[in-house]
């Protein structure tokens, strides 16, 4: 027959087995706690982070074209939306390629613009939050009313 080992469980062994899951236990708790007070006291419009994103697609029954040459936040005019503080995105039409976007109660400073499919874009920031974007047919090198996406930073 084999004799089974045994564990030799003293009373000091207990007693460091019991300190030692606390010492994890407390440890993990105050990491927990630090990650938690960490992202209560990060702000959704820090500097360095993305303040916004808006992607322009106009009207899908009108196209981008017939955007109107007045600010407006029309939610068919955008793919997709986000504002850092919450408030609207508000775009128009300036001229053929030349669109205005506002993200209203944001100071962000920069933007970052890309055309969608067939276009490119750039960005040039007219004031705080406020950013004039062009739209190029990359084909014809034209400036040509399509879709955009801008991030602002």
């Amino acid at each position: 027959m084999m004799r089974r080992a045994r564990l030799p469980i003293t009373p000091g062994t207990a007693i460091a087995l019991i300190a030692l899951f606390f010492a994890l236990g407390g440890s993990a708790f105050a990491v927990g706690e630090r990650v938690q007070s960490l992202a209560a006291a990060q702000q959704r419009c820090a500097n360095g982070s993305v303040r916004g994103v808006a992607t322009v697609t106009g009207n899908p029954a009108q196209g981008i074209a017939n955007m109107p040459d007045q600010f407006t936040s029309t939610p068919a005019l955008f793919a997709r939306r986000f504002n850092c503080s919450g408030k609207a995105i508000q775009a128009r039409r300036a001229e053929i390629g030349v669109y205005e976007i506002r993200f209203v109660g944001n100071s962000a400073p920069s933007a970052i613009a890309s055309g969608v499919g067939q276009f490119s874009a750039t960005s040039e920031t007219l004031g705080p939050g406020l950013f004039r974007i062009r739209v190029q047919d990359v084909g014809r090198a034209s400036a040509a009313d399509g879709p955009f996406m801008v991030t602002i930073v």
